[in-house]
């Protein structure tokens, strides 16, 4: 991993990229931790985490995370997600957040010397090469050890740098998650654990 104590570095968190990626590779991500892992690598100038969210429940459970990134030296993107009813009649949510992402990283890019992109997605790919042609450096953190990968190729080629977040994790795991289990309840009803805060 190669970092420079004086470049300006801006992190570009896809929340639900990195939240599917940690749940395939069984941690939880403490914000906290990752903040400081970076900050001691180099000079952390912004970071940003974007999540679409869900503005129809009066209860987001994304709400307490969202909340205390927003005071905890993260500046948060939301939009509201739409919800809607595929063809097999299952309730999906959509809430894409690749452009308001692409554009932030654009318009710093002057600002800074290194831009470290948490997502897998291919989509990117065209955005990383926009601002390394600016002299921005990109990193982008992923990984290759879930099944699939959720990293796609082209974006591992085009970024000057790639980092495993399996390996990067420990720096940054809130706590390791056990598989979920069903265990038999009272009157032979399967159960499952709840995860603790």
């Amino acid at each position: 991993m190669h970092f420079l104590p004086t470049e300006r570095v801006c992190l570009f968190i896809d929340g639900a990229n990195l939240y599917s990626a940690s749940r395939n590779l069984g941690f939880d991500v403490d914000y906290r931790n990752l903040l400081e892992f970076f900050r001691r690598k180099a000079h952390v100038v912004r970071a940003y985490y974007y999540s679409a969210v869900l503005e129809t429940e009066e209860y987001s459970p994304l709400k307490p995370l969202t909340d205390w990134l927003a005071y905890n030296g993260y500046t948060l993107v939301t939009k509201p997600a739409r919800e809607f009813t595929d063809a097999a009649g299952r309730r999906r949510v959509k809430g894409n957040m690749d452009i308001e992402l692409a554009i932030d990283m654009l318009e710093l890019a002057d600002k800074m010397d290194h831009a470290i992109l948490f997502s897998g997605d291919s989509d990117f790919r065209r955005l990383i090469e926009a601002v390394q042609r600016r002299g921005v450096r990109v990193s982008v953190v992923s990984s290759i050890r879930t099944t699939p990968p959720m990293v796609a190729d082209e974006l591992r080629r085009q970024a000057d740098q790639f980092l495993e977040l399996a390996e990067i994790a420990p720096e940054f795991t809130r706590r390791q998650m056990e598989p979920r289990l069903r265990v038999p309840g009272a009157k032979g009803e399967l159960l499952e654990p709840h995860d603790h805060l």
